[in-house]
């Protein structure tokens, strides 16, 4: 990947922000789904469901923020933050289409998953190194 303040810039953001949700599910389920109107209970099980998926997206922020510092990681880190964010996205939107409209705020997620999304395949394509024919 070509050395970029921009590609940098999206994959640092973009690498927090998984990093802070991801937190947040793992450490903080109850509270972070409660701000989207959502009752998680003392269902111990869904609680280790939540945490796993939590713990998975902290982790993947973690490599994401990886791709900042290390090189030979940018290129991994720029393909795995658009296929993070797009698939969140494209997933809450399937699930609208499905199953009906969710809280307004699952709503915008889905909508900021898809712009954060298409700014990491901004990113990747205006910056990765082209092979030579």
């Amino acid at each position: 990947m070509k050395n970029s303040i921009i590609l940098k810039t999206i994959l640092l953001i973009s690498g927090l922000i998984a990093a802070a949700i991801g937190g947040g599910i793992l450490f903080f389920p109850a509270d972070f789904y409660a701000a989207y109107n959502i009752d998680l209970g003392q269902n111990i099980s869904l609680l280790n469901e939540m945490k796993a998926s939590g713990g998975g997206l902290l982790a993947t922020g973690f490599v994401i923020v990886a791709g900042v510092f290390v090189a030979k990681l940018t290129f991994t880190s720029s393909v795995l933050a658009a296929l993070l964010y797009l698939s969140y996205g494209l997933s809450r939107i399937l699930s609208m289409t499905i199953d009906g409209m969710p809280v307004e705020g699952l709503q915008q997620a889905a909508f900021l998953e898809i712009g954060i999304g298409l700014f990491c395949v901004f990113a990747f394509a205006k910056y990765r190194e082209k092979e030579e024919a």
